[in-house]
């Protein structure tokens, strides 16, 4: 029975660390934190703006449909 809790556990855990993993790409946490490291520059507002507006650009040159 512990084994079962055991296994249970393991995957509720699992599925919560994709979980978070999945969020933090949806609202660009793990992107800005990728922009960062790429950049070499430590968080800021002003860290965030120029991530902010290299997104924007980013948008805007992807093609639209319809």
């Amino acid at each position: 029975m512990r084994e079962f809790y055991r296994k249970g556990r393991e995957g509720a855990q699992r599925a919560g660390a994709i979980l978070r993993a999945t969020l933090r790409e949806i609202f660009e946490e793990s992107a800005y934190e990728r922009f960062l490291q790429r950049n070499a520059i430590p968080p800021s507002r002003a860290a965030y703006e120029e991530f902010a507006r290299e997104m924007a650009v980013q948008r805007q040159s992807r093609p639209r449909c319809c």
